[in-house]
C-alpha cells in the first residue's frame, strides 16, 4: 500500500487528485492539505510514501517546502507552470505533472513510484547531471567514469563528457554502491566498465585511471583479487 500525501490550495486539484486515487487500490490517502505548513505537521506526525506537491502556493511553495524536507518522501509535483520541471528534477522528484493531467499520465507518475519503492535508493536507474545549462539524465549503464576537478565532476560517458560543478563525494552518495568502486580520490568508476588492473593503474575502455594508494585494497577486493 502506497501511503500518499495530497498539497495544493486549488480545492478543485485536491478533489481531482482525491478522484484519481480513490480508483487505484494500491494506494492510501493519509490525508489532502490545503497549504504546505498543514503538510509539514503531516509528514511530522505520519508516515508518507508519496507526496502530490503543488508548486505555487501561498505563503510556503511547494519547492520551499521540499527543500526544508532532511527525508521527503517521493514527490510528484503538480503545477499548471512547466517552467518549474528543470528546478523540479534538480531535487530529484520522481515526476512533474502538468495540469491539467490525465488519469491515465497520473497512473504512470503512481506505477513509477511504485516501482522505486519496490527497491533501495541506491538501484535508481539514472543519475541527474546539470551541464551546459541542461540537465541530463545519465543511465548508470552509461557511464565509464567519474574525474574530479576540484569544485567540478567530468562525466565520462561512450558519445560524450559532461561537466557538472558538483564535488565527486556528493554524485558518489547518488551511485549504486554495489556497481561503482572508489580508485583514487578523484576517479570513481563502475566495475563493469574495467578492463584490466595493471600495477597501479586501471584499463577503462580506452584510458587508463590511476589507483590510489590508500584505495588499492578496496579495489583489489572488489575485484576479486583480494
Amino acid at each position: 500500500m502506497i501511503r500518499c500525501l495530497i498539497v495544493d490550495d486549488e480545492p478543485l486539484s485536491l478533489e481531482v487528485l482525491e478522484d484519481y486515487l480513490g480508483r487505484l487500490p494500491m494506494t492510501k490517502i493519509v490525508q489532502a492539505c490545503p497549504d504546505a505548513f498543514t503538510a509539514m505537521q503531516v509528514l511530522q506526525d505520519e508516515a508518507v510514501d508519496l507526496m502530490f506537491l503543488d508548486i505555487n502556493m501561498p505563503g510556503l511553495s511547494g519547492l520551499s517546502l521540499l527543500r526544508s524536507l532532511t527525508q521527503p518522501p517521493l514527490v510528484v509535483f503538480t503545477t499548471a507552470y512547466p517552467e518549474y520541471a528543470v528546478e523540479g528534477f534538480e531535487l530529484d522528484v520522481l515526476d512533474y505533472l502538468v495540469k491539467p493531467f490525465s488519469f491515465e499520465r497520473f497512473l504512470k507518475a503512481v506505477n513509477k513510484a511504485q516501482r522505486q519503492l519496490g527497491q533501495s535508493s541506491e538501484t535508481q536507474e539514472v543519475l541527474l547531471v546539470k551541464a551546459d545549462k541542461k540537465l541530463y539524465r545519465v543511465p548508470f549503464s552509461d557511464i565509464r567514469y567519474l574525474e574530479s576537478l576540484g569544485d567540478y565532476v567530468k562525466v565520462h560517458t561512450p558519445d560524450k563528457v559532461l561537466v557538472t560543478k558538483e564535488r565527486l563525494k556528493n554524485i558518489e552518495s547518488k551511485l549504486p554502491e554495489g556497481d561503482f568502486v572508489r580508485i583514487h580520490k578523484s576517479y570513481i568508476c563502475p566495475l563493469a566498465a574495467i578492463n584490466y588492473l595493471e600495477g597501479n593503474r586501471l584499463r577503462v575502455g580506452e584510458n587508463y585511471l590511476p589507483i590510489g594508494q590508500t584505495y588499492k585494497e578496496g579495489v583489489l577486493a572488489r575485484l576479486g583479487k583480494g
